[in-house]
């Protein structure tokens, strides 16, 4: 891995792996803004599975331990990819609980507002490592290129089979005239 797509990993991993930290010590201290979300979200996933937990509490607890692993594999490189989208699905209902400029008095609106548009762009920066190949060709270019590897292999197996064939159909039409 070169070393700015490491710093920026770490770096962009920084924040989920502290803040995941401390809401798993004191989930109470998200547990109202994230209530916004959690309280549509909860119905939904006891029609689910009624064994899915749904309350606020335990959502938050779980959303904060997917932050710490998700950002802990981000930052150390293991399954970058999977972890950056991970972080990505769990930023946007943390953005839209946690700083909803729409919502709020004139006064506090431009903060809110800051503090959303500092995780869109936090979200930006997570698409761009989700999509991240490190160079190396991604499943789709692969698969495309197998595919058309494997074309051009029966053409040529086909071709082959053809001239081959043509040359035992002339040996025997020379056989049966010279015997």
């Amino acid at each position: 891995m070169k070393p700015v797509r490491t710093v920026a990993r770490v770096m962009l991993s920084a924040i989920f792996v502290s803040s995941g930290i401390k809401v798993l010590l004191n989930p109470d201290s998200k547990a109202e803004p994230a209530g916004r979300v959690t309280d549509r979200v909860g119905p939904w996933l006891e029609k689910i599975d009624p064994r899915l937990p749904s309350d606020t509490r335990t959502l938050v607890r779980i959303k904060a331990g997917a932050d710490v692993v998700a950002g802990a594999l981000l930052a150390t490189g293991h399954l970058t990819r999977p972890a950056a989208g991970v972080l990505a699905a769990t930023l946007i209902p943390t953005t839209v609980a946690g700083h909803p400029f729409w919502a709020v008095p004139k006064e506090q609106r431009e903060g809110q507002r800051n503090q959303f548009l500092k995780n869109l762009a936090v979200l930006g920066g997570l698409l761009l490592a989700a999509a991240d190949t490190e160079g190396r060709p991604g499943l789709a270019y692969r698969t495309t290129h197998a595919v058309d590897r494997s074309q051009r292999r029966v053409k040529r197996a086909v071709r082959t089979a053809r001239r081959e064939a043509k040359i035992a159909t002339a040996s025997a039409a020379v056989g049966r005239k010279l015997g």
